[in-house]
């Protein structure tokens, strides 16, 4: 019976040789927001670029896809893929358990880290730097940063980007203690946060970083913990349809392979100046 193992075991071997190179050379659309920076903007050509652009350019030479870039506004990005617009969302996406009902994923390309900013102007009680708050955490010590947080913040206005999981935390874990503002593009919280139309703003700190170097952003500080975990899911990956599963393996694949060899790591110190790719 050994003796027939083998030319079947081959002949398995050859089939899925040949499903795989059936994918190599496929056109993959992939959409990113394009006005969200360092993960994804337009330059002034009107090409996308960022991080996003660059990570996924790396997947597509492993993956042996031939992928183009559009782009797409944010609030219909995730209906636009189900109904087959384009074939991929790379926008800095985080993976949730929501958006994993409608959605598949790939594996997290990056983590996330969420932060708010105030002005420095702003007279709120002092909180102690570098403390991290994990919304998946039943410890106490998690549960008291959190209550700490949400009394320094009462009554405040608090702007965030829309239909995004920073809306969805500070309406579900501050309730009416404070007033939401939501914003189409991080520029335009921004702009009101340095006028003190809003308090304070909520977003990821690779978005915050680019602005607390600028000159308007010398004005605003990061305020509080590290936010992660629970709404804001493992980290950020590629958004897929559910019956695209051989595309979905692919890409995981894709991703070990530039997370192996450093490609992901030195992609993320070139727009981030940090390493966001590393547990």
């Amino acid at each position: 019976m050994n003796s027939l193992k083998l030319p079947l075991s081959l002949l398995f071997a050859g089939a899925i040789v040949t499903q795989a190179s059936a994918q190599d050379g496929k056109m993959i659309r992939i959409a990113t927001e394009g006005a969200f920076p360092p993960w994804n903007a337009v330059d002034t050509s009107g090409k996308p670029v960022g991080f996003d652009i660059d990570v996924g350019t790396a997947l597509c030479a492993r993956a042996k896809f031939k992928c183009e870039f559009v782009t797409q506004a944010w609030d219909g990005i995730i209906p636009a893929l189900t109904v087959g617009k384009f074939d991929a969302i790379m926008a800095g996406m985080s993976v949730t358990e929501k958006r994993k009902q409608v959605i598949a994923f790939s594996k997290p390309y990056a983590l996330t880290s969420n932060y708010f900013v105030v002005r420095k102007s702003l007279d709120l009680p002092q909180m102690a730097k570098h403390l991290k708050l994990d919304l998946s955490s039943k410890a106490e010590g998690d549960k008291s940063l959190l209550q700490a947080l949400k009394e320094s913040l009462k009554g405040k206005v608090i702007g965030v980007q829309g239909s995004t999981n920073a809306e969805a935390f500070v309406r579900e874990y501050f309730g009416d203690t404070i007033e939401v503002r939501t914003y189409d593009k991080q520029d335009n919280l921004n702009l009101d946060l340095v006028a003190g139309r809003i308090d304070v703003g909520l977003a990821d700190y690779s978005v915050w970083k680019a602005f607390l170097e600028s000159k308007d952003g010398a004005m605003t500080t990061l305020y509080g913990p590290r936010i992660s975990g629970g709404l804001f899911g493992p980290g950020v990956g590629i958004g897929l349809r559910k019956q695209d599963m051989e595309l979905v393996q692919r890409f995981d694949n894709a991703i070990d392979s530039i997370k192996v060899d450093g490609t992901l790591k030195e992609i993320s110190l070139k727009w981030f100046g940090a390493d966001l790719v590393s547990k």
